[in-house]
């Protein structure tokens, strides 16, 4: 394995670590996302990751928004993001926008 796929796999098992332990009803952003994996400034990278998840993965990828607490997705896939917070009781705006004053989540350290 050359060190490009190495650097890959640790940062998308990070990812996939960290928005798997964002709680149900809580959401995070894709720079807290990079950040608790230990790749600051990878926010990008973050949401590239996500979009690549198969249809049917239970990863709670929808929990992830941009940075201004809104849904990034368009059409159907962001009808999806809507229909599972809202599923779980989180309040989403007709902006497509959540307040992360109220449901961001903001673990007391971060997992690495």
């Amino acid at each position: 394995m050359n060190q490009n796929s190495h650097f890959q796999n640790h940062f998308l098992a990070s990812v996939f670590s960290v928005v798997n332990s964002i709680p149900k009803g809580r959401v995070s952003t894709y720079g807290d996302v990079a950040r608790m994996a230990g790749f600051p400034g990878y926010a990008r990278h973050v949401g590239k990751a996500l979009s690549k998840i198969p249809p049917d993965s239970q990863l709670p990828w929808y929990r992830v928004v941009n940075s201004k607490g809104c849904i990034s997705l368009k059409g159907e896939d962001y009808q999806r993001q809507l229909n599972k917070l809202t599923e779980e009781e989180i309040t989403v705006r007709q902006s497509g926008s959540v307040s992360l004053r109220q449901y961001r989540w903001e673990p007391q350290s971060a997992l690495h």
